[in-house]
């Protein structure tokens, strides 16, 4: 197969990948065309269907392999497939394992210094809640090592909820020690727990999607309902540090136009929210540049970013 990390522009390719996403759009001719997104373990590809009346275009839907003939060409700075053909593939040409992206860093060694950082929680009502969701719910785990962070934005490979979690629960240790007025035990649970809600609200590897529960409520309000329903297990946690916790969690998007209920009304959960909003960012710039791959030049707009990017010169 052909890794789409090794794509190059103005080139013709032939092999197997994900289907991860198809939908039918409209030129301003009125002329009807496909758009597809197409994904292997090292990345993601947008492709488009100029004629899907075309005799070597077949049946084929989200989340099939399907192989491909397609010319690479680059659009707005980023590459892009003029798929020629198109078909289902059969079983014998695939392995599923190259195709799920996943983290370059390693899972176990991520988890345990998670496990580290909630070691270092001392205040006995959050360290049993933190226990209570990475020592004792063995299925919540499992959904949390292996889930991403994102459909597409950032993080979005297995893996990519633990790696994010864990580096922002680091970019937080740090203001700890930069800024005393923060309650580390505090923060580094909220930190921790941000994003649980992420594990209900996108389905498993391959079609990483938004679930029906994740459309309708946001991993948000998610991840207070499943601390509230942890707490409620807690003997005596206190009612005061709950609803600070809670806080922490429905504000650390920032901003009511980004999905924030609330806006940081305590200190830890303004650092929460710079925590996220860094590592966010760093990751997206960071898969834009490893998607880029020999191309120095302006690689177009990014919205998230919210800026035209280029790489750094030599």
């Amino acid at each position: 197969m052909k890794f789409i990390e090794t794509l190059r522009e103005n080139t013709r390719v032939s092999s197997v990948w994900l289907c991860r996403a198809k939908s039918t759009h409209l030129t301003k001719t009125g002329k009807e065309y496909e758009s597809i997104t197409l994904q292997d373990k090292t990345g993601s590809v947008d492709g488009k269907i100029w004629d899907p009346g075309n005799p070597g275009i077949g049946d084929f839907d989200a989340p099939d392999y399907v192989a491909v003939d397609a010319d690479v060409q680059l659009f707005n700075g980023s590459l892009q497939l003029n798929i020629r053909r198109i078909r289902k593939a059969d079983e014998s040409e695939y392995i599923p394992a190259d195709y799920l992206p996943t983290s370059d860093k390693d899972n176990d060694v991520m988890f345990s210094e998670l496990l580290e950082e909630i070691a270092g929680v001392k205040d006995p009502y959050l360290s049993r809640l933190l226990e209570s969701f990475f020592l004792k719910d063995p299925a919540f785990v499992r959904k949390f090592r292996e889930s991403s962070a994102a459909k597409s934005v950032h993080h979005g490979f297995m893996g990519g909820l633990l790696e994010h979690t864990l580096s922002v629960a680091k970019l937080c240790e740090y203001y700890c020690t930069a800024y005393p007025a923060l309650n580390h035990d505090l923060l580094i649970t909220a930190a921790i727990c941000h994003d649980i809600g992420k594990t209900r609200e996108l389905s498993a590897f391959p079609e990483n999607s938004y679930t029906d529960e994740g459309q309708l409520l946001g991993h948000i309000v998610i991840g207070c309902e499943m601390l509230a329903e942890k707490i409620r297990e807690i003997p005596g946690f206190p009612e005061k540090k709950a609803a600070e916790l809670r806080h922490c969690i429905i504000a650390h998007h920032g901003e009511y136009e980004f999905g924030s209920p609330k806006k940081p009304a305590l200190i830890e959960a303004m650092a929460l929210n710079l925590a996220d909003n860094t590592d966010a960012k760093m990751e997206t710039f960071r898969e834009i540049l490893v998607q880029a791959g020999d191309n120095s030049g302006w690689l177009g707009f990014n919205r998230f970013l919210d800026s035209n990017l280029r790489k750094t010169s030599e």
